[in-house]
């Protein structure tokens, strides 16, 4: 186990591994985010299922653990190889020109998609989830009123700009990200890395614009606001 933690193959496999299961988190919450624009109480329901249902709890807790193993690996991969190597970063071998910014500003990137879940579980999963484990009083909705804090979080001017620059940092992250780990896996050659980068580019714009797009609707009103 020590050899493959310590091995360069071992170093691409767990990052690669562990990014997937960012890939899938994200995709899946916005498929989640996705209904609260059309239905306020199907989105409770959906908080209230996931909440209440112990292999709904499982696989979330699984791709969030994948996310915390990633986040923590890239760190120290980043800062070991910092040291070793001085001002070189953790990449593979070969990279389409059109990611080469995000391949070299993996670490910038990754600190602002770090920050954007901090503020996220901060305005989402300590006002829902938590409030309502530790039966914290006062909050401006009911816990189990995700459609509320939803419309409330995104309405607010800093909020939704400061979420928008994650969705733009995020965006660069999987654009280099989600083909690089995908070649790690086997998917390589010179014919691939065009497909790879095409399916990046269309996994990243698709997810992070739709996430933008939700923001932005609620911010403007365009969106029923609930609660």
């Amino acid at each position: 186990m020590s050899g493959l933690l310590n091995s360069s193959i071992g170093r691409k496999l767990i990052m690669s591994i562990s990014g997937l299961f960012l890939v899938l988190f994200l995709l899946f919450h916005m498929s989640m985010n996705l209904v609260a624009v059309f239905s306020g109480d199907a989105y409770n329901a959906v908080c209230g299922f996931l909440g209440t249902n112990w292999y709904a709890l499982a696989g979330t807790a699984v791709l969030a653990l994948g996310v915390v193993v990633h986040i923590v690996y890239a760190f120290i991969l980043s800062f070991k190889n910092r040291a070793a190597r001085g001002a070189d970063r953790y990449e593979v071998t070969a990279k389409p020109k059109n990611v080469e910014w995000a391949s070299q500003n993996m670490l910038v990137l990754g600190i602002i998609v770090c920050l954007g879940i901090a503020l996220h579980l901060f305005n989402f999963w300590y006002n829902m989830m938590c409030a309502e484990l530790l039966h914290v009083e006062g909050l401006a909705h009911s816990a189990t009123d995700g459609a509320a804090w939803v419309a409330e979080c995104f309405q607010n001017p800093v909020y939704a700009g400061l979420y928008l620059v994650w969705f733009v940092a995020l965006w660069f992250h999987l654009t280099h990200g989600f083909w690089s780990a995908l070649q790690t896996l086997g998917w390589n050659g010179n014919a691939w890395i065009k497909r790879l980068e095409c399916i990046s580019f269309w996994y990243a714009t698709i997810v992070c614009g739709l996430f933008a797009v939700i923001v932005i609707g609620f911010f403007f009103g365009v969106f029923p606001i609930f609660g």
